[in-house]
């Protein structure tokens, strides 16, 4: 018998019919109000739900609970004359545990829009989605792509609703529009951000470090493709919350082009190779 035999559901549930005396499914449409809109999230059963959930958070002596996990990864962005370079490591934790190192951290929201991962895996994926159905709305009512500021804008309008409430996010929106290339930084505090540069992750500090030093306007598409490569390979390094493989993209004006997936060990034997043959060179 199946489950959901045992637990009295049927075999199609309608979300939009009235409740009707079936304690279950009353339940399932109270709590599960995303799955007919998406921009409606179930609240918590809570007064307060930003302070109430705080408690799950500390114990009664103020100390942390085991269940804050440790967020890790690392991602980064630029500008340059040739647009936007995303370079993303692959690893995703939770904690000291390592649970996938294929994760997916550049999200293809349409032809001219990119966002990164960071954080909570499933929160940026989740409003990464009903972002790019947003920006499918907008094309279709006005006849034209959304800008990246606008949409860099709604994705900070719809996760602020939810400040305090346990989201956790730190994400780039990378596009190119009307007005060339565009990147913003966009958290789940709501904060949104436009800038030449950002790396975000547990393994940004790593990164800036080898980004800012090769960082600049008149970058050709193969340096601007190495800098971003390098500079996370290096954050995979020395951070142990990332590695993996290595993805670059780079949004041009005719939209985003997929340049490279590389693991990160292969990448370590390239460049101690290339630092072996240097070291020859000089002797």
């Amino acid at each position: 018998m199946a489950l959901a035999e045992v637990c009295g559901v049927n075999s199609y549930l309608d979300f939009n019919l009235p409740r009707n005396n079936d304690n279950f499914q009353g339940e399932i449409e109270a709590y599960s109000k995303n799955f007919s809109n998406n921009l409606n999230l179930a609240m918590p059963p809570f007064a307060n739900p930003a302070e109430n959930l705080s408690r799950f958070s500390t114990d009664e002596n103020g100390r942390k609970l085991k269940i804050n996990f440790d967020h890790g990864t690392t991602t980064l962005g630029f500008r340059y004359k040739g647009g936007v370079v995303l370079a993303v490591d692959s690893r995703a934790t939770g904690g000291q545990f390592i649970g996938s190192q294929s994760m997916k951290k550049i999200v293809e929201i349409n032809d001219y829009l990119l966002g990164t991962l960071a954080g909570g895996a499933a929160d940026c994926v989740y409003w990464d989605r009903v972002l790019a159905k947003q920006c499918r709305m907008y094309e279709l009512r006005n006849r034209e792509r959304i800008s990246v500021a606008a949409a860099s804008k709604l994705m900070s309008n719809m996760v602020y609703n939810y400040k305090g409430m346990g989201l956790s996010m730190g994400m780039m929106i990378a596009g190119w529009d009307k007005r060339g290339p565009g990147l913003y930084y966009v958290d789940s505090e709501g904060t949104r951000t436009a800038g030449q540069v950002f790396s975000v992750g547990s393994g940004s500090v790593y990164a800036f470090g080898v980004l800012d030093s090769g960082y600049h306007w008149d970058l050709t598409d193969e340096e601007a493709y190495e800098l971003g490569r390098r500079s996370i390979y290096h954050a995979t390094h020395r951070d142990a919350y990332s590695g993996g493989i290595i993805r670059v993209y780079h949004m041009k004006s005719t939209g985003w082009v997929h340049i490279s997936d590389e693991d990160c060990k292969d990448l370590h034997y390239k460049y101690q190779e290339d630092k072996e043959k240097l070291r020859n060179v000089r002797q």
